[in-house]
């Protein structure tokens, strides 16, 4: 099974042993994700998301089944610089500006950085942070250092951007206003998105369809298409078609 420019798990497994027991983190774990589509993957903790993450970056390897990135193999799309990832922490460097933190995905793939100087400015802009590109990680707000995150996730230009919970640490307004926020960047860089998320309203607004996985082992139960069209306002947030599809995914959580 294969995706052009996009995502594919095909019975994906992946167990864990440790403490004289083995522990099934991930059953038979098959999806697809088109190219320019955004999916979120929601579930409780433990239930295997951000290994299915991890292991589509290459940063686990599988036990069973079988994974293309953009049609190549986690390692192969990851050093071809196909996939960039952003996760809660924004994890940038505390002596490096803005522009030298965004700049290392190049560093790390041997991009010549000047050749790609208009490059990191145009993400840096795209993200709103036009004006701070001298400015260190420890002048900035929590957001802004996601903005960061993200715009050094999206410098190579990435055909498959993948987030861990890059808003779990912000407040629920700053949340929201980073929702759409990137909503705009998806929609301006048209790379194929994966959200791992907690929050059922962030990935109902952001996704195209949200994936539900339970845990004991990890596996998918339901994959739900989003109705809404786009781009999405903020009064989305309010629609009581909004929280009916909110609703029907809280229930398969919790096994309804």
């Amino acid at each position: 099974m294969q995706v052009p420019d996009g995502i594919a798990l095909d019975g994906v497994g992946k167990t864990f042993a440790g403490r004289g027991k083995v522990v099934e983190a991930l059953r038979d774990v098959t999806l697809s994700c088109p190219s320019g589509s955004f999916t979120a993957i929601i579930g409780p903790s433990g239930c295997g998301k951000s290994t299915v993450m991890r292991i589509a970056l290459g940063l686990e390897s599988a036990d069973a089944g079988q994974v293309r990135i953009a049609g190549a193999p986690p390692l192969a799309a990851a050093r071809d610089g196909v996939t960039g990832v952003a996760f809660q922490d924004a994890a940038l460097l505390p002596w490096r500006t803005v522009r030298r933190n965004v700049e290392v995905p190049l560093e790390v793939l041997r991009q010549p950085l000047r050749a790609n100087a208009a490059k990191v400015q145009a993400m840096i802009e795209l993200v709103g942070l036009k004006g701070y590109e001298n400015a260190l990680p420890g002048e900035l707000s929590g957001g802004m250092r996601q903005r960061v995150a993200i715009a050094r996730a999206l410098v190579t230009h990435p055909k498959v951007l993948f987030m861990d919970e890059p808003f779990g640490a912000l407040d629920q307004i700053l949340r929201r206003q980073m929702n759409l926020e990137l909503q705009r960047i998806w929609a301006e860089t048209g790379s194929t998105a994966f959200l791992v998320t907690h929050g059922i309203d962030e990935a109902v607004f952001l996704a195209d369809r949200v994936v539900v996985m339970h845990a004991n082992p990890g596996r998918i139960v339901e994959v739900i298409d989003i109705p809404f069209a786009r781009p999405r306002a903020p009064e989305l947030f309010s629609d009581p078609a909004f929280h009916a599809v909110c609703d029907h995914i809280a229930k398969v959580l919790h096994g309804g």
